[in-house]
């Protein structure tokens, strides 16, 4: 029995609001990631690289597993200006945000929130309680952040903070969109791959960077929406 478009994105949007759970997991064991690339020894290398970039004294990892209203991009930028009052410049610090599980959104450029939507799959909302049809928190606009002055992740780049993406959370979601939607998932990986956003880091998986980023000297920190 065929389904209708109606009833596949239905069932789409409900895969995506169980996040990590028994449900979007079972996805490793399709068939149809069969055919899917694995992490390459290169890609490795580069994060591996990209880890001993991390600089200066004051070092401090942020795991943002979920949206948390964009506190894990918040808290980030909170630790800079603590420091900075405290008489530290951006020189002396290192900010690592690791986007994963369901925070991955944030890597990827507005198009692909316009196409899949992601807004909708990972319940990012607007003040007014809509659903975002962007990427609100790479370059902010008016009302994205609680105060003005909070920088998204473009700016804090330029700081010298340092932003990266699970590549194991990226094959999850976009195995369980290509699915849904009668497509091929290596393309559907791919083109997720290809949408992650300017000096933002593919890492192998979430955990692992947090577990490298303390290797390194940051502190961790869970990047909630409570202080």
């Amino acid at each position: 029995m065929k389904t209708t478009r109606t009833t596949s994105r239905r069932n789409f949007m409900g895969a995506m609001m169980l996040g990590a759970s028994a449900s979007t997991l079972m996805t490793f064991t399709n068939p149809v990631l069969a055919g899917m690339a694995d992490y390459t020894e290169s890609e490795m290398n580069d994060a591996e690289a990209w880890m001993k970039t991390i600089k200066g004294k004051h070092r401090v990892v942020y795991d943002g597993s979920y949206p948390h209203h964009g506190f894990p991009i918040i808290w980030n930028w909170a630790y800079y200006l603590s420091n900075n009052e405290m008489g530290s410049m951006d020189n002396e610090i290192t900010a690592m945000t690791v986007l994963r599980h369901d925070a991955i959104p944030f890597a990827f450029h507005t198009d692909l929130w316009k196409k899949y939507p992601l807004g909708t799959m990972f319940h990012v909302k607007k003040a007014d309680g809509t659903v975002y049809n962007r990427n609100p928190y790479y370059e902010p606009q008016e009302g994205d952040f609680p105060m003005p002055v909070i920088q998204g992740i473009k700016d804090m780049i330029g700081r010298g903070a340092m932003f990266c993406v699970c590549n194991l959370a990226i094959k999850v979601y976009s195995g369980a969109a290509a699915q849904q939607m009668g497509k091929d998932a290596s393309e559907v990986y791919e083109e997720w791959k290809a949408a992650v956003l300017p000096d933002i880091q593919i890492v192998p998986s979430g955990v692992w960077a947090l577990g490298r980023a303390q290797e390194e000297g940051c502190g961790y920190i869970f990047a909630g929406n409570t202080i």
